[in-house]
């Protein structure tokens, strides 16, 4: 190639890099708020609203959270699978990854809010049998959170073909999911700190009103953000007969691949340390330290806020860093955290230490989350027409192991009779998590998105940022 083509080719990748506009990746970035929003009532107060709200007792309160995980996990390969379906299904004419958001949203909107509620006419019903009606709204809501979940993010492959505006995206993704976060937390505390007689009162039966209220707003706040999503975000039609296809690898290639089962544990076990955190915090704080009602929002609300301000500079720690060395960062803060939960509980713990415990747990979450998704977006690299299995995969094994850890956890209370109980499960669950995710991302050698017709695309070394080559350039222009 001559160096007139060569720097034409090189001008060609540039306005690639930089083809999406500030306005463009932060309307990407509002797309997942009214799933955050949900997501952070569910993980956080589900358990709490059952068992100390409804008076379920622990394991029935479990099983409300399994049967969704079950329901989350089942629907995401099926989405994945059919979002990743080409443009000349009809349903899918408005665009194969916003279509799904929109029907993901509108199952989330009409479902999320009787979860949080009392039964309909049936309160004072068998509890076995109220979790026949909450298992309706909660299959509903879970296929659509899948739905609008996974085409999110099978969009940031398409949305742009480098390594570095996709960890980018990731990172505006997670500073969105952070704010989401923060905002139902601060809403939270709010509302039990305004609406309480005695501030040092423990969540009851009184309270479920003011969840309905929580939920309420938080879920205006989501539609608004959807609706900027749709209105400014333009999906890109692929064209499946044209001479140039974008499904480089198939997805049926990724299962014969051990990287991807690999990358599945990365993400699954960085998963489990951030919801398991997210879930046994408040019951830790209510349970184990006798904290009042409002910690239950401040102290999740102090992590949230730890994690926004790391997921300000995550993509600059990958980009000097590397993946492997980010996400090890991430995993000495965590363990940091659970080492000193598991060896300091005493009166000045409660007044003083549990907040820098709470900033270290907040921080590494970030940290190992962003990176995780980077690592499974360098899986996918050009294929972005399996990209929706890829990530379905990712969230099935996420949310089946979540699901079956809790209800593991749920059902051992009763055998275990130990006022530490919830320490133990943050200390020994969130920190063996947190390594085993690392001793895995530092067994994947490399990363490697292969040509279906058997040439090499390139290597994606995670500790490298994305140089094109003169080649790599090439095909990168063709498929536009």
């Amino acid at each position: 190639m001559d160096n007139q083509s060569t720097n034409s080719v090189e001008h060609d990748y540039t306005e690639i890099v930089q083809r999406l506009s500030r306005k463009q990746k932060w309307a990407y970035g509002v797309g997942h708020v009214l799933n955050d929003v949900c997501a952070s009532m569910w993980f956080t107060y589900l358990i709490v609203f059952f068992h100390f709200v409804l008076g379920f007792n622990p394991i029935l309160s479990g099983v409300v959270l399994l049967i969704g995980q079950i329901a989350d996990a089942v629907s995401t390969p099926f989405i994945g699978l059919q979002s990743d379906k080409t443009d000349d299904f009809w349903l899918c004419r408005y665009g194969r990854r916003k279509t799904w958001h929109l029907i993901g949203t509108i199952c989330v909107v009409f479902s999320f809010p009787f979860i949080f509620s009392r039964c309909i006419n049936c309160y004072q019903a068998d509890q076995w049998a109220q979790i026949i009606y909450y298992s309706s709204f909660i299959i509903i809501f879970q296929f659509g959170w899948a739905a609008v979940q996974i085409s999110h993010l099978s969009m940031i492959p398409d949305l742009t073909p480098t390594e570095h505006e996709r960890t980018e995206l990731t990172a505006i993704r997670y500073t969105f999911t952070v704010f989401s976060n923060v905002f139902i937390y601060g809403i939270t505390w709010a509302v039990l700190h305004i609406t309480s007689d005695d501030l040092n009162n423990q969540i009851g039966p009184k309270d479920v009103y003011k969840f309905q209220h929580i939920v309420l707003i938080g879920m205006a706040v989501g539609i608004i953000a959807s609706i900027t999503f749709h209105s400014i975000i333009q999906e890109t039609p692929h064209d499946s007969t044209g001479p140039i296809r974008r499904n480089l690898r198939p997805a049926s290639s990724f299962l014969r691949d051990i990287k991807f089962y690999q990358v599945a544990v990365v993400y699954m076990t960085t998963r489990l340390f951030v919801n398991i955190s997210q879930i046994y915090v408040p019951l830790y704080l209510h349970d184990t330290l006798k904290m009042p009602a409002t910690s239950l929002a401040i102290i999740p609300l102090i992590m949230y806020l730890s994690s926004f301000k790391v997921s300000l500079i995550i993509e600059k720690i990958n980009t000097k860093f590397g993946r492997k060395n980010s996400y090890a960062l991430g995993v000495l803060m965590g363990i940091c955290a659970c080492v000193w939960i598991w060896f300091d509980q005493g009166p000045n713990f409660v007044r003083l230490y549990i907040y820098p415990v709470s900033l270290l747990l907040g921080s590494s979450g970030s940290i190992m989350l962003v990176t995780s998704l980077g690592v499974t977006a360098d899986l996918i690299g050009p294929n972005t027409e399996s990209g929706a299995f890829v990530y379905g995969a990712m969230s099935f094994t996420d949310k089946l192991s979540n699901g079956c850890v809790v209800m593991a956890i749920q059902y051992t209370i009763n055998k275990i009779n130990t006022p530490n109980y919830y320490r133990d499960v943050l200390s020994l669950v969130c920190g063996g998590s947190a390594i085993i995710g690392l001793l895995m991302l530092l067994s994947i050698r490399s990363i490697r998105s292969q040509i279906d017709d058997g040439r090499q695309y390139r290597n994606i070394q995670s500790e490298d940022t994305f140089e094109p080559s003169e080649a790599d350039s090439q095909v990168i222009v063709d498929n536009t």
